[in-house]
């Protein structure tokens, strides 16, 4: 047993059951054996997945001329600031070097208190800790991880508090008997933030996730780990060594940001997105030339045809 398996367990043992959220957030952020805190390299070939970030720099790119894009008109560049969350190796400093550059992550670095700009994420909102509810009898109850047998497992409580009632209410179309849905507070506590503080400009959000209609191709619920470079179901197995994700409700992060003054702009495909992006120059900035330019050739390629048709992009603007 690891080190933080052991820590959970103890915390289980000590208090019941607990919720899903709780097990994500220590699985993933804990600081000393959370999955992204251990020191270890999670992205590329060596990793456990690869993000479109590690396409560089055609990535890069074609997402700073899009930003750059949204932002004319609104003065200097180097008088805007860009904030990235979930920032990771810090891949695309370089292509924001333009603007201000402040790097957030989940448990590290801050907003700022006001600025004016765009925040951007790719990928940040799918490893947010969620709680985890299922339907019995049309009514949901929430689901929390126990132990049992030298293992965690799932342990079904009581129904679900109003607030997580009327997220799944407002943001999915499950009701069957057994859909399991999770449910992403952090998420629009982040949104609210982020209205708070940002005066004037654009929140872009690049992940995988579904609109309110669309949750009820996900009846099992979507969260799933990854390890080598594989997806698996089992979630609650080996914490701190795999990578936990949830798709993100898209519907709640338009309607929750409407409500708190952020207007939808657009809701497209990421490869939209770059097609809008490289289109101006024909992506003769992205392709570049001489000896690197076949490399670039695939990258774009895979950015437009494999994930660019597999993420969203939701850009969200203040005024």
């Amino acid at each position: 047993m690891t080190e933080l398996a052991a820590l959970i367990r103890g915390e289980i043992e000590d208090h019941g059951p607990i919720p899903f959220s709780r097990f994500m957030e220590l699985a993933l952020y804990h600081p000393i054996y959370g999955y992204y805190r251990r020191g270890r390299d999670p992205f590329g070939k060596s990793g456990d997945f690869f993000t479109a970030e590690q396409l560089q720099p055609v990535f890069g790119i074609l997402i700073a001329a899009r930003i750059r894009a949204l932002l004319a008109g609104m003065g200097d560049p180097k008088e805007l600031t860009v904030v990235e969350l979930g920032a990771g190796r810090g891949e695309m400093a370089e292509a924001f070097a333009g603007f201000q550059y402040i790097p957030v992550e989940v448990d590290r670095g801050a907003l700022p208190e006001s600025f004016e700009g765009c925040v951007f994420s790719n990928e940040f909102f799918d490893a947010l800790p969620v709680d985890v509810a299922v339907c019995r009898s049309g009514v949901f109850h929430e689901l929390r991880v126990g132990w049992r047998g030298g293992r965690f497992v799932w342990t079904e409580g009581g129904p679900v508090d109003a607030e997580t009632e009327s997220f799944i209410t407002r943001y999915t179309a499950l009701r069957g008997e057994g859909d399991i849905v999770e449910v992403n507070r952090e998420a629009l506590r982040w949104i609210e933030r982020i209205a708070r503080r940002l005066r004037r400009g654009f929140v872009f959000t690049i992940d995988y996730g579904y609109t309110a209609r669309e949750s009820i191709r996900f009846p099992r619920g979507t969260l799933m780990s990854y390890r080598r470079h594989r997806a698996m179901e089992d979630v609650l197995a080996e914490p701190g060594e795999r990578d936990i994700t949830a798709h993100v409700p898209f519907t709640a992060l338009e309607e929750h940001g409407k409500s708190c003054g952020l207007e939808t702009v657009r809701f497209e495909t990421l490869a939209r997105t770059l097609f809008d992006a490289g289109e101006p120059d024909q992506f003769s900035a992205a392709l570049g030339e001489g000896p690197g330019q076949e490399r670039r050739r695939m990258q774009l390629k895979t950015l437009l045809f494999g994930m660019g048709e597999t993420f969203r992009t939701l850009i969200q603007r203040k005024q």
